[in-house]
């Protein structure tokens, strides 16, 4: 299965002949399980291997001086973790998991050969790359030029697509895998902050909530809500 899933990915960026789909379904990993906010790979550590997610979500984190954490991505099934690592040999960053989730680790350097082996290969891993750094501008402009109730409608907006574009379920209902420390940590916000703006959105209509479960009640509302466009996450976009 973890393999399929490479191919299904790296396929659905990437028009890739038989041959580049039999080499990936070839190519050596170890499949490793993670408790929820077990550390996967620590700031400053040598890592010569790429993660990909199974199932369950991970998240990716920059610590600073006084503790404090930022969030930087979360990522879900079907999604590459740390493509840099194919050719950066040491972490810059913390990558732990969210929730239960199960990774493969390829070895970079088997990922190195086939991207030279097969160019439509290196090409897809390289268009994932692009469309991360597309999700991490988004990112940067949501942290720093939104309100509270913007990021926070965003941040709803962009995890809904992107589990309904990876078959994880429909639009308009999920379960949210952050606590709202954590969606605090993503946002730049306090969790007393996350908990109000949370509950002025359910005022408003557009969202409806049960613990994590969440129903959105109006989706173009949310989407105006948190200024959404779904353009950088590239979805639809195949050269």
């Amino acid at each position: 299965m973890p393999l399929t899933l490479l191919v299904k990915r790296l396929a659905g960026r990437f028009a890739l002949p038989p041959q580049a789909t039999d080499a990936l379904l070839d190519l050596p990993f170890v499949l490793r399980d993670y408790q929820p906010g077990q550390v996967i790979i620590r700031e400053g550590d040598k890592v010569r291997q790429c993660t990909f997610v199974v199932t369950g979500f991970v998240t990716r984190y920059k610590l600073v001086g006084d503790g404090g954490r930022q969030i930087v991505a979360i990522h879900l099934s079907g999604d590459f973790v740390d493509l840099q690592h194919i050719l950066l040999d040491r972490a810059d960053h913390s990558i732990h998991a969210l929730t239960h989730a199960s990774v493969v680790q390829f070895p970079a350097d088997a990922l190195v050969r086939l991207s030279y082996q097969f160019p439509d290969i290196g090409k897809a891993l390289w268009l994932e790359s692009l469309i991360e750094s597309a999700t991490f501008r988004e990112w940067i402009a949501n942290v720093g030029r939104r309100d509270a109730r913007a990021r926070t409608a965003h941040l709803l907006c962009e995890l809904a697509t992107r589990r309904q574009a990876a078959g994880l379920g429909p639009v308009d209902t999920f379960e949210l895998p952050m606590t709202q420390e954590q969606l605090g940590d993503a946002l730049g916000l306090t969790s007393v902050h996350i908990n109000r703006t949370l509950r002025g959105l359910e005022s408003e209509g557009l969202i409806r909530r049960s613990k994590r479960a969440v129903v959105v009640a109006d989706w173009p509302a949310l989407q105006r809500a948190g200024d959404f466009n779904p353009q950088y996450l590239h979805l639809h976009d195949k050269p």
